[in-house]
């Protein structure tokens, strides 16, 4: 097989998994291809309750419907004093999905009265790999920190701005080399790398 669907609309992370393929000699030619290049694909709604779940309806769907094997993450934050929220609703903390802004203002009023150093918080991210025929393969990745009372920086997105790592930087102060080696989303693609390289290779 020289293709592999990435069960995303977004060209950064296409280009991040095609620069973790193109790293491994055994998957020579492996071509990594978004959604985007299916018109018949719809978009999944994301149903499931914890990270893998989404993924693995992203990824089994495209698999199932292109019989090619499929790549999918879903990814977000959790914070310790809201439960582990917004977890798997993150994208949508606000209401709309994808309102960064909204989200973190929300998040920032809904953690206002709390100390600072109780104000723990992790991202996570799920990735699976969906073969045809329906084998299916996952990782994960965490990286955890604490919110900050301000947003700083102005790289990234979503709550990367208020999200403080043990260096004292958020992830908004990252370069994007920087937090690529550092993330969740890059912790959990090179956990499977291993499995794309024996299944794929």
């Amino acid at each position: 097989m020289d293709t592999l669907v990435l069960a995303t609309r977004n060209a950064g992370k296409i280009a991040d998994l095609q620069g973790l393929i193109d790293s491994q000699p055994s998957l020579d030619g492996l071509r990594v291809v978004g959604v985007g290049d299916f018109p018949e694909l719809d978009d999944v709604p994301e149903t499931g309750l914890t990270f893998v779940e989404n993924a693995t309806l992203k990824a089994k769907y495209a698999a199932d419907k292109l019989n090619l094997p499929a790549v999918a993450d879903d990814s977000g934050i959790s914070v310790d004093v809201l439960g582990g929220s917004p977890g798997v609703f993150s994208a949508r903390w606000a209401g709309r999905h994808g309102d960064d802004q909204a989200n973190i203002d929300l998040l920032l009023a809904q953690t206002a009265d709390v100390p600072a150093d109780k104000l723990v918080a992790r991202f996570e991210c799920s990735v699976v790999l969906a073969m045809p025929g329906g084998e299916l393969h996952s990782a994960t990745g965490t990286v955890d920190g604490r919110l900050t009372r301000n947003q700083r920086g102005t790289n990234g997105f979503g709550y990367d701005p208020i999200f403080e790592l043990p260096d004292g930087r958020t992830f908004a102060e990252y370069t994007a080399a920087e937090k690529h080696a550092a993330s969740h989303r890059g912790q959990a693609f090179r956990a499977l790398l291993p499995t794309l390289v024996r299944l794929l290779g």
